[in-house]
């Protein structure tokens, strides 16, 4: 992994895929809310959409397929979402070791609301590793794959976005961490990775990957070291 020799001061965890195995649960709850509207999608629509805001996803989908859904469907996300989350949202694997052992700076920046963020860590015992510091894309403009998310928190947390280490499981979010000027390194431990999930993230601009939190303990000590 090219680590660029870089000291980081923050670490940025993307939330759904990255902290969460929630993806394939998220897609799952996006379709109901489309089927619920009479509106059947493909299968591997929604996920061309991970990483982005849900009305990111939705602009996609009617662009893609012509379906559009009614304002009043938007309410439905969350509470359907939940329904899927409840008792089976897992955290992904090893992150608890790996948060437990980290002595940085860290913070949540996720294309999420902060309600679905606090009940995803909540569910999968992530809380405390975090406190308050959880950013959410409702707090800027725009979304992922643009910057802005990232260097609001980076604002919030008081480092220079030169000396955050942002952690990415969607090619849109490596792009806005790039974009930001961060460092990107793409994870692609959670279960909904595909065979070309690796070189995604690395067109997008990550400057290294890796599939195990154990891999990315030694490559953030190696970024305080040298």
């Amino acid at each position: 992994m090219n680590c660029n020799k870089l000291i980081p001061e923050l670490i940025i965890f993307d939330c759904d895929g990255v902290l969460v195995d929630s993806e394939p649960l998220s897609i799952k709850a996006m379709e109901q809310v489309y089927a619920n509207h009479g509106m059947e999608l493909k299968a591997g629509l929604v996920a061309k959409g991970v990483g982005m805001k849900h009305a990111d996803i939705a602009a996609l989908i009617e662009r893609e397929s012509g379906f559009s859904l009614p304002a009043e469907a938007y309410a439905d996300f969350w509470p359907i979402t939940r329904e899927y989350f409840s008792g089976q949202l897992q955290e992904t694997l090893d992150i608890k070791d790996f948060l437990g052992a980290l002595n940085l700076k860290r913070c949540v920046a996720s294309s999420s609301t902060p309600e679905r963020i606090k009940f995803s860590l909540k569910e999968t015992g992530l809380s405390d590793y975090f406190g308050n510091d959880i950013f959410s894309s409702t707090m800027v403009k725009h979304g992922k794959p643009a910057p802005d998310l990232f260097l609001y928190a980076a604002e919030k947390m008081d480092v220079d976005p030169a000396l955050c280490v942002v952690i990415e499981d969607s090619p849109y979010g490596v792009e806005g961490a790039v974009r930001a000027g961060m460092t990107a390194l793409g994870y692609i431990g959670g279960s909904h990775s595909y065979p070309a999930h690796k070189d995604c993230l690395i067109n997008a601009g990550a400057s290294g990957i890796f599939k195990h939190w154990g891999e990315l303990g030694s490559d953030i000590s190696n970024y305080r070291t040298l």
